[in-house]
């Protein structure tokens, strides 16, 4: 049974934590999938790539309105996959492949198995190859272990050969069709992809309205222009999903009552969970909220004394910003542990990278009514800038909530062209406690360029 100064369960931002600081600690790392973890592998970073691809192939679909008559002659469907994977998977390997062999890590042992506690501070961790589990006991433990997809409880659905996240961008073919169930960022980022390489897109969604955790302006905004371009089944329940002879078709009940949606390929992307439920976490007193995400405080430090959590497994965000910076934290604090530094959730951005581009930090429209916050709203829409005329964006807009005594910003909303780029300076001037007047005012703003969406929201919030 070794013993450890660190263990570290989970290769992404969790493979961060170690550097020539822990050059003297005996540590182990524990990994039961792909080293490298979600973003790397399934998640930010190759979505991203075949985002930037989509965008390339749907700018002719846009381009007339400009004067330019363009034509998609094709995708080569299996050249953008192995392009995005042949850049993505050797990292992993070597990711791997530096831990294991490297001089830098003479004091770290991989053990590339699946880790579950079998008793307080002890971590059983079995391999895939057959080989005898072993057991690893440490002083300290950090728990990175990320998350999975979401697989919602629909008849026959695990006969269908459904897709998720973590498999759909490794197909062999581009289908001709495809149902995504679920509405939220993963089903809208999708969507865009599949649409813009020429598949027929049907979006299957519970609810009444897609991305339903943005602000209310933007969720319907969103919708809508969804619904012009996808077949959106909208407050559809999935009464159970069976193969056909050309796919997949999920039986659904609706307002206007039975309907059948049908496809090739089915993907499920109705969210993601934590891996908790997989590590045995009663077997060492680490405990859980109702989310399933792992109890941490703000040092993130679980009630177990040496025993810290981040990214997927504890964030109740889970992106991989707030991944980093939590690893940060906890790296501070096993180093420092008599000067213990919190992390700082204040104003967490995000964004959805579908078409238009979604971005949000602070607080919605409705969050802010539902909670008695005292506050201001102005709009400004891209048609109203001159990058906005250049582009003719007639849909988009930026949506600001301030405080009407102060002037600090409580949250902005974003929908349109690079959305995730145009917000970053409201969340600096949220993070430093800018003001919306001193902040529009206090700077030049380059013209024409497409801050000036903020600046003009700025200068429209009735402040006192």
């Amino acid at each position: 049974m070794p013993h450890y100064d660190l263990v570290i369960v989970g290769t992404g931002s969790g493979n961060s934590i170690l550097d020539p600081r822990f050059a003297d600690w005996k540590t182990a790392i524990v990994e039961k999938g792909t080293f490298g973890g979600t973003c790397i592998n399934v998640g930010c970073i190759p979505t991203k790539m075949f985002v930037h691809t989509a965008d390339v192939a749907a700018t002719p679909s846009k381009s007339a309105r400009l004067g330019v008559d363009e034509e998609l002659t094709g995708v080569r469907w299996r050249d953008v996959r192995d392009r995005i994977f042949g850049r993505i998977d050797p990292i992993a390997t070597a990711g791997a492949e530096y831990r294991r062999s490297h001089e830098d890590n003479a004091n770290v042992d991989l053990y590339e198995g699946e880790g579950r506690f079998v008793g307080h501070k002890e971590l059983r961790v079995s391999f895939a190859d057959g080989r005898p589990d072993e057991v690893l006991t440490a002083d300290r433990f950090v728990l990175a272990a990320g998350g999975r997809p979401v697989i919602p409880d629909v008849p026959g659905l695990a006969e269908t050969g459904y897709h998720t996240s973590d498999t759909v961008m490794r197909l062999d073919e581009l289908p001709a069709s495809m149902v995504i169930l679920g509405g939220g960022y993963i089903a809208a980022e999708f969507a865009h992809v599949f649409a813009s390489f020429g598949v027929a897109v049907t979006v299957v969604n519970r609810s009444g309205a897609l991305l339903r955790a943005e602000d209310d302006d933007v969720s319907a905004r969103f919708t809508e222009l969804a619904s012009q371009r996808f077949d959106v089944r909208l407050d559809r329940k999935v009464v159970r999903a069976r193969r056909t002879g050309g796919g997949v078709a999920l039986d659904l009940e609706g307002p206007e009552g039975a309907e059948t949606a049908e496809a090739e390929v089915l993907l499920v992307a109705t969210g993601r969970r934590p891996n908790s439920d997989l590590l045995g976490l009663d077997a060492t007193g680490v405990t859980t909220v109702d989310s399933g995400h792992v109890a941490v405080d703000e040092y993130q430090r679980t009630v177990v004394d040496g025993v810290y959590a981040l990214g997927d497994l504890s964030s109740p965000y889970e992106l991989k910003h707030v991944a980093n910076h939590e690893t940060r934290v906890v790296q501070h604090n096993l180093l420092h542990p008599d000067e213990q530094i919190a992390a700082d959730h204040r104003f967490v951005p995000h964004a959805v990278f579908t078409a238009p581009q979604v971005a949000s930090v602070g607080l919605t429209e409705r969050a802010a009514r539902e909670r008695g916050v005292s506050f201001v709203v102005a709009k400004q829409d891209y048609a109203g800038i001159a990058y906005g005329w250049a582009m003719e964006d007639t849909t988009g807009f930026a949506k600001i909530l301030a405080d009407p005594a102060t002037g600090l910003i409580l949250g902005a909303h974003i929908i349109g062209p690079q959305a995730s780029s145009v917000i970053q300076p409201l969340i600096q001037a949220m993070s430093f406690g800018l003001d919306a007047r001193s902040m529009a005012r206090g700077q030049y703003w380059i013209h024409p360029a497409m801050p000036e969406l903020v600046e003009n929201a700025l200068l429209n919030l009735p402040l006192d």
